[in-house]
């Protein structure tokens, strides 16, 4: 059971993380001051380093919780759709847009992906652990897929995993073209549902 103590930090840590979420996203991890971060979440940098030891600290840890909250959106809609009965003559573009609007990918979102995704670029330790976090999304992918398969609804050209992959290839390319283009956030994800829609339709036999 947890105390209240332990109830204010949590708070405190995730309105840290939220508040970074949004200050990486807008100028990039080496642009981000500890002091902005706070200034973001109303709180000194006392509470911030009775957190975090330091920024990187603070961008490991929303990376992971970023990941994190996107595998939990995709499993729980897989999940809802599955006792719905989605699977048994769906429309798999329609099938694939409920899943990925419940993601629910926006601009600011986005640029906080292309933020870790660079920092995994530059940093072992966190490509790691973003490429650890991506074979997570893969395997959710590819049983939202099997699911799909397995049910009879439709037959594909390739086995799951490889189809899950391409999946998420286009969702990604998709959702940081459109933020380019200044798509708001509901064009945005229209956008990427359409295109894996269409996707998934060409896999088709």
């Amino acid at each position: 059971m947890s105390t209240p103590a332990t109830r204010s930090r949590e708070n405190t840590r995730a309105r840290l993380l939220d508040a970074a979420a949004q200050v990486f996203a807008e100028v990039g991890l080496e642009g981000a001051t500890v002091e902005a971060v706070c200034e973001r979440a109303g709180f000194t940098r006392g509470a911030f380093y009775s957190n975090f030891e330091s920024k990187d600290e603070l961008f490991l840890a929303l990376a992971g919780a970023v990941a994190d909250a996107r595998l939990n959106a995709v499993r729980e809609r897989v999940a809802a759709l599955a006792a719905d009965g989605a699977f048994t003559d769906c429309d798999p573009a329609v099938l694939v847009r409920r899943v990925i609007d419940s993601v629910g990918d926006d601009r600011l979102g986005v640029m906080l992906h292309s933020e870790i995704r660079i920092r995994a670029l530059r940093d072992p330790a966190s490509g790691a652990a973003y490429l650890a976090k991506e074979e997570e999304m893969l395997e959710s992918i590819t049983e939202i897929v099997r699911g799909i398969v397995d049910s009879g609804a439709i037959s594909l050209r390739m086995e799951p995993e490889p189809v899950a992959r391409l999946l998420m290839i286009v969702w990604e390319g998709m959702t940081v073209r459109g933020a380019m283009a200044g798509d708001d956030d509901a064009r945005l994800r229209d956008a990427s549902g359409e295109a894996l829609g269409r996707l998934v339709e060409a896999l088709m036999v």
